[in-house]
């Protein structure tokens, strides 16, 4: 530890992280089973927005009764598509889990990461196949499928987190302190929260747009305060306004978490989570502008799944990154 005495704690654990004997192949895989598994939850928001949830009828795992459906229709495509293009996430992820066991040791953060997004991707499917055999798709409003939806939203951003969480592990496997963490902790915990709270309400408002589409603005704030109007019509209209909140509270909290844990890698983060909720923000100004069609639900929902991961890395940097210089000294000043 010589080496490192004249050196500030900062750059020490950057030394320290970028030295790491870093499984390049694995952490490939793992990112790009990221980026399949976010193309697999865009083509589904496909099939809500175009109403093909019942492409393949009260069916799953088959379609219309059989492995390979011999009927057409665009409907059942969108869908049969969805539900392979699912098949292939879950052996991607079940790769993701072997060869971590291969490459890494017991007790590694890696393995925790690729076992959780297993058990994600499984329950994943189990909520889907719910929907499908429960008839909760196509021009279905009812509460229930109001209740499922988020719950399916919000197991999704589950998965999406423990599989980014695999990809930075690999590269990065310092063990995230959780406690005595004071204000930073709870920083971190409340922009978890609301952006699970944007997410789902998000996937409420996407399902009123599906299911009672508008034309403009003006159009869907009447029908929200016109009484007697069903209760996915009142609730879409606050969307806007959670993420607004939300989005303000996390690019402030963004530059606090990375004044407080000043790593290289905290600050990239902080700023790169800036900027991706600053084009949320803009792509859900145009979205509502332009009356909630396909091409611009899909951008918006990528960006809300990149807020995610942005916020995800933040919180895994800062939770291992040291305390600010200045911060430690007066800390031990009033100690002493």
């Amino acid at each position: 530890m010589a080496e490192y005495s004249s050196l500030p704690l900062e750059g020490i654990f950057y030394m320290n992280t970028r030295s790491l004997s870093v499984p390049n192949g694995f952490t490939w895989f793992a990112w790009g089973v990221l980026v399949f598994t976010l193309a697999v939850i865009l083509w589904g928001d496909v099939v809500q927005a175009t109403g093909s949830g019942n492409g393949c009828g009260a069916h799953w795992p088959t379609c219309q009764g059989a492995l390979i459906p011999k009927g057409s229709g665009l409907a059942q495509f969108i869908e049969f598509f969805h539900r392979i293009t699912s098949g292939l996430s879950v052996l991607l992820v079940l790769g993701l889990l072997v060869w971590s066991r291969r490459a890494f040791p017991r007790g590694h953060l890696v393995r925790l990461g690729a076992a959780l997004a297993l058990f994600f991707i499984f329950t994943e499917s189990l909520v889907g196949a719910g929907l499908v055999l429960f008839r909760l798709v196509a021009h279905d409003a009812s509460a229930a499928r109001a209740i499922v939806g988020p719950i399916h939203f919000l197991n999704t951003l589950l998965l999406v987190a423990t599989i980014t969480l695999t990809a930075w592990w690999s590269m990065r496997p310092q063990k995230p302190i959780l406690r005595g963490q004071g204000g930073l902790g709870w920083a971190l915990g409340l922009g978890i929260a609301g952006i699970v709270v944007v997410c789902i309400s998000g996937a409420i408002t996407a399902l009123g747009d599906t299911l009672f589409p508008v034309h403009n603005t003006a159009q869907a704030i009447g029908q929200a305060l016109t009484p007697g109007q069903h209760f996915l019509v009142r609730l879409r209209i606050y969307h806007p306004f959670i993420a607004i909140t939300v989005s303000l509270y996390t690019v402030l909290a963004a530059g606090f978490i990375a004044n407080l844990r000043p790593s290289p890698d905290t600050r990239r983060l902080a700023r790169l989570t800036a900027v991706v909720f600053v084009a949320q923000l803009l792509m859900g100004f145009i979205n509502i502008k332009a009356a909630v069609p396909l091409w611009t639900q899909l951008p918006h929902l990528l960006l809300s799944d990149l807020v995610w991961i942005t916020w995800v890395l933040l919180t895994a940097s800062a939770l291992v990154a040291p305390k600010r210089l200045g911060v430690s000294a007066a800390a031990a000043g009033e100690a002493g």
